[in-house]
């Protein structure tokens, strides 16, 4: 008979240190000036849970330690790696060096689906401002702009459904590439 897992068998699954020491995927994640800190800690949680190598936080985005970033990671932030910085274009630059490939989760006039995007590890997926989006210099310096199509009468999703939904896809696309590499 099917029964939901208690407390205490998830938390014995997997113990914060075991899952610090993870081999992490290599999606980086820029928050450009998130300004609630739930959201904050929404992203972190995720970030967890999809096991992404390190989240910066950029502009007036909050840090750790937050109770109210706290509430919502649940302590995610003490496992994720994370850095914060004043200038988001540095970050990009910075990555951009390493070879990573630099995503906009934004709504542009090149945005295409995030289903078909063509993604290139290693990556950094770049979400913004809950009601701006990300500043219009990130959006020229990204590789690629992709969106979350809306079917209803809002044209957006709240920063941290929307960067969960986009984290997910990018996971499933880097593992089908390792499974291919074999």
């Amino acid at each position: 008979m099917t029964r939901k897992r208690t407390f205490q068998e998830l938390q014995a699954q997997q113990a914060p240190v075991a899952a610090a020491a993870q081999r992490r995927r290599p999606i980086a994640v820029l928050l450009d000036d998130i300004r609630s800190l739930h959201n904050v800690g929404a992203i972190f949680r995720t970030a967890d849970g999809a096991c992404l190598e390190h989240l910066h936080l950029c502009g007036i985005t909050g840090v750790p330690p937050r109770d109210e970033i706290r509430k919502t990671s649940l302590g995610a932030e003490e496992v994720v790696p994370w850095s914060y910085h004043p200038h988001p274009e540095e970050v990009v630059a910075r990555l951009r060096q390493r070879g990573y490939q630099i995503v906009a989760l934004e709504q542009t006039t090149a945005s295409v689906d995030y289903r078909t995007a063509s993604y290139r590890f290693p990556l950094c997926l770049i979400v913004g401002h809950e009601y701006n989006g990300m500043r219009e210099s990130l959006v020229s310096l990204a590789d690629l702009s992709i969106e979350i199509p809306m079917c209803g009468v809002k044209w957006s999703l709240n920063v941290s459904v929307a960067f969960g939904i986009a984290a997910y896809e990018m996971c499933s696309h880097w593992a089908e590439g390792v499974m291919e590499r074999g």
